[in-house]
């Protein structure tokens, strides 16, 4: 361990664990040099200080950035690499032209705090600081500063479910107008799917199996995203509609590179080998779009209706929607399945999770879904009395399944056919007795005026005389 002298300059060589560190102590002073030295040794000691031998930690704060986004390109999706070049222009434009090796935590915290009085949000400063402290840990630079510099807090929003009626609404609006073809069919695949609107982009016909009926995801964010989905009616139908209009515009032959969304679909000149860039006019001027309750025409809020004969006023009015994002209809699918009863290793599958923490970020059960599961606690029958009563026994082979949920979340009707039978206590009373009193009850809550004869057999569909399509009979 020694410094030495290099034209007015003192410089520290010293070897810790193996490795050799030589640097500059920037001091003519030698007692300073001397102090500087013993710092850097305990530095060096706990893995802190940059490696004096890379080129690295000699660039610019600009020219680190560049460097480190160019070495994480194989390794991120595009997008990715898009999204962090854009957050790493205003860290350049702020802090560019400073040496790394000259940052400290009083320069990145001067810079967040300058962010957030400019009116920034801490979001969007806290992924610009994720830019900062991916260089700097590159340079070896950040475990010194790690303690002092902090991401500001960020309020989680974990985004909004639409209620069945709004979610009508919606589907029903966007069938409106025409230039809306392509947000419509996007909105349709994601709440059909889950999927997301950059996997929803880059889908290619190649990807699609109309024999088997589903479709395979590439990767997106994660190697997890890879996966297949099989197409329900409604994703089918808008995959149909896709390949007509592919038909209409470029004719009978598709090829498998074309994209499902194409460029400029619908304007003039449309391009099947680029994908859309995005639909988000589109899609806000759905979501904020209002109806005049005069004339009830569509359009965008404002002060007056733009109905000249009518000019009603309609400043008070809002969309119920309006703020709903198109990744909202992801949370919506995923939220419908969660519901619906599927396991989450079926909705990993499906949507591509990672890990349970996400499946429970995405899983927002609705006020109705939380009510209904409260009341079951605290009733009159004890846990395993309402387990034996969640399946009535009708003969030797006759089964009612008990499946279902109250109203606001999918099928209304299945609980009241429930219910009904949880009335029934067990008696030694016959199986045709049983299930002539369970239709009973059943059709006088469903509104039914007739009773089914107690002998009729019911088989799928043909229950619907006890609402809905809530049981299923076996014989």
């Amino acid at each position: 361990m020694a410094i030495y002298k290099r034209h007015s300059v003192w410089w520290a060589d010293f070897v810790v664990n193996g490795q050799r560190y030589r640097q500059s102590l920037e001091t003519g002073d030698r007692r300073e040099a001397l102090n500087e030295e013993k710092a850097l040794i305990a530095k060096a000691s706990d893995g802190k200080p940059a490696l004096p031998g890379t080129r690295f930690v000699r660039l610019s704060l600009s020219d680190a950035i560049e460097q480190y986004i160019a070495d994480r390109k194989p390794r991120l999706a595009r997008k990715t690499i898009q999204t962090e070049s854009e957050r790493a222009k205003i860290v350049k434009a702020k802090l560019g032209n400073q040496m790394l090796k000259r940052i400290s935590a009083e320069t990145v915290l001067a810079y967040m705090r300058d962010r957030s009085e400019s009116g920034v949000s801490n979001g969007t400063v806290n992924r610009e600081l994720d830019i900062i402290r991916g260089v700097l840990r590159r340079a070896k630079r950040w475990a010194a500063m790690a303690e002092d510099v902090r991401p500001f807090p960020v309020r989680k929003n974990v985004g909004r479910v639409l209620t069945y009626e709004e979610k009508v609404k919606l589907i029903r609006t966007a069938k409106e107008r025409p230039e809306w073809q392509s947000m419509r069919l996007a909105m349709t695949l994601a709440l059909n799917t889950t999927m997301r609107s950059s996997e929803i982009r880059t889908l290619r016909w190649r990807d699609i199996n109309l024999f088997d009926k589903s479709l395979t995801v590439g990767r997106s964010k994660t190697d997890a995203d890879e996966r297949v989905i099989p197409l329900n009616e409604g994703a089918l139908a808008a995959v149909h509609e896709l390949r007509d209009r592919a038909k209409l515009l470029f004719g009978e032959a598709i090829e498998p590179a074309w994209y499902l969304f194409p460029w400029n679909a619908d304007q003039v000149e449309p391009d099947p080998l680029r994908p859309v860039g995005s639909w988000r006019r589109a899609w806000r001027n759905l979501t904020r779009s209002i109806r005049c309750p005069e004339c009830r025409q569509l359009q965008k809020p404002g002060k007056r209706c733009w109905q000249f004969k009518c000019a009603a006023d309609i400043s008070k009015i809002k969309s119920a929607t309006a703020g709903f994002r198109f990744h909202d209809l992801r949370h919506q699918a995923i939220t419908e399945l969660s519901e619906g009863g599927a396991s989450d290793a079926t909705i990993m599958g499906i949507a591509g999770h990672v890990s349970r923490k996400m499946l429970e970020h995405y899983s927002h059960a609705r006020t109705a879904a939380k009510r209904a599961a409260l009341d079951g606690l605290g009733g009159r029958h004890s846990t395993v009395t309402a387990q034996q009563e969640s399946f009535v026994f009708l003969g030797e082979s006759q089964v009612i399944e008990n499946v279902g949920g109250r109203e606001g979340i999918r099928t209304p009707g299945l609980l009241v056919a429930n219910e009904a039978l949880s009335q029934l206590s067990y008696s030694p009373t016959s199986s045709r007795e049983i299930l002539a009193d369970a239709m009973r009850l059943a059709n006088r809550r469903c509104g039914v005026a007739d009773v089914l004869p107690c002998n009729l057999r019911l088989v799928g569909g043909d229950a619907g005389a006890l609402g809905y399509d809530f049981a299923c009979v076996l014989v």
